[in-house]
């Protein structure tokens, strides 16, 4: 897997609100069946942050080590931009392989 597909499956999994990165990971098993490792997940997820496409949540209360992130608004931007190329590239190619869409 290449960092941008893990930066995207990261941002794919935040879309449904802030997860700290063993919640991360669940979320990208339960799409895709299969774990990032922790170099890929957590390095995705230092990159998204040095970019502003996520941002730390303050944790409502103490908990330890697990440190929750957020979509922000650009990250929002960029993941539906990425999702859109994906979806056009993915209908090019099944139609030229003769399948319809799911």
């Amino acid at each position: 897997m290449q960092a941008n597909d893990a930066q995207t499956l990261v941002l794919c999994a935040l879309a449904d609100g802030p997860l700290h990165g063993y919640a991360v990971n669940a979320a990208i098993e339960q799409l895709v069946g299969e774990r990032l490792g922790p170099g890929s997940l957590y390095g995705a997820l230092t990159r998204l942050e040095a970019k502003g496409l996520v941002e730390p949540v303050e944790p409502v209360e103490e908990s330890g080590r697990q440190r929750p992130v957020r979509l922000t608004a650009a990250g929002r931007a960029v993941l539906e931009r990425e999702l859109r190329s994906m979806a056009k590239v993915a209908a090019a190619g099944l139609r030229s392989l003769g399948v319809s869409p799911a």
